[in-house]
């Protein structure tokens, strides 16, 4: 195929398809900024074996922000859980004694976490972070859970 018929089918398909168009071109912005400000952003993305690390070698905090249901039929070891409640309201008076270790906030997949390690990083714990695919990518990686 040529390189001017291929020109000459796309913008058919364009003219002819203006929102799927308009979705695929809004899509591919929304994936660039989120790169982007995952890039820039001063909370990290741990990998389950950075976790452990973390939490053996750093005295890491591991804490769990979903729902104390999830949370009690399986949790990481030793893992804080910080209810709804207390994140909407930025109450984090039970982190304040490890302020100056590692924190990383965990949830089922990986994306709510974002937010809250963001809240801890501005309420001052400079090292908020969080589990990249949370539990999820846990268990998906075989590591062991408390039940409770």
């Amino acid at each position: 195929m040529s390189t001017e018929l291929f020109m000459e089918q796309f913008i058919e398909f364009l003219a002819n398809h203006p929102m799927l168009a308009a979705a695929w071109v809004g899509i591919f912005i929304a994936i660039v900024v989120t790169s982007i400000k995952i890039k820039l952003s001063p909370v990290k993305q741990f990998s389950p074996q950075e976790l452990t690390l973390a939490v053996n070698r750093e005295q890491g905090v591991v804490l769990d922000i979903r729902a104390e249901k999830e949370f009690k039929a399986a949790h990481i070891i030793d893992a804080i859980h910080l209810a709804k409640e207390k994140i909407d309201n930025n109450d984090f008076a039970a982190l304040e004694k490890h302020k100056d270790k590692p924190i990383i906030v965990v949830c089922t997949a990986g994306i709510t976490a974002a937010k809250v390690a963001e809240q801890l990083f501005k309420a001052g714990f400079t090292q908020a972070s969080l589990l990249k695919g949370g539990m999820n990518a846990w268990t998906g990686a075989g590591l062991p859970v408390v039940k409770k």
